[in-house]
């Protein structure tokens, strides 16, 4: 006999609601007028959507201007969203792939002539062999043309040796430093 699957009833939630009624009783409040009430509520919505749009650019603001200490701070993610910013920022068309089931790139690079995959590993402590095997698996499914390893920290030899024979690029603290500051 077939499980029977518990179906979710979607639920309006009512307070965004009761705040679009109260913000045209004050706008009707003051005008008397029911234009009065209507320009409320719009006025509510510009300043809202304005409101968001800033909120989202001021994160981005703050990655472009993070330094190598602001970025020792941040989650995974958020490394990867600085990488993709600086990386677009050198002339990459950047796209990221999904955050499970990555087959071990984070981004993907491309320019006029290479396909790039992206393996960023914000670490506290050294970057192993690990993270070298997951970006070589990934050349192949991505279809890219060379293999990238970026991290905040520094790489273990094993891990060094390894990209060397598979001709994988690793990008250690130093040279993060040195792309941030646009001298590499």
């Amino acid at each position: 006999m077939p499980k029977r699957k518990n179906k979710k009833k979607k639920r309006i939630s009512i307070f965004p609601l009761l705040i679009i009624i109260l913000i045209g009783a004050i706008g009707f409040y003051y005008t008397h007028t029911i234009e009065g009430a209507i320009t409320s509520i719009v006025g509510f919505f510009i300043l809202y959507i304005a409101f968001t749009i800033w909120r989202k650019t001021r994160g981005f603001r703050r990655l472009r201007k993070a330094g190598i200490k602001e970025i020792d701070q941040m989650t995974g993610e958020e490394f990867e969203q600085y990488l993709g910013m600086l990386f677009k920022k050198r002339g990459f068309k950047v796209s990221f792939t999904k955050a499970s089931g990555d087959y071990g790139a984070d981004l993907i690079l491309k320019d006029r002539e290479d396909i790039i995959a992206v393996q960023a590993k914000r670490y506290s402590g050294t970057v192993g062999v690990k993270a070298v095997q997951e970006i070589i698996g990934a050349l192949k499914m991505y279809e890219a043309t060379e293999a990238w390893v970026v991290t905040n920290s520094y790489f273990t030899k094993q891990a060094e040796k390894l990209a060397e024979t598979n001709e994988v690029y690793l990008i250690d603290r130093d040279e993060l430093i040195e792309i941030i500051l646009g001298k590499s």
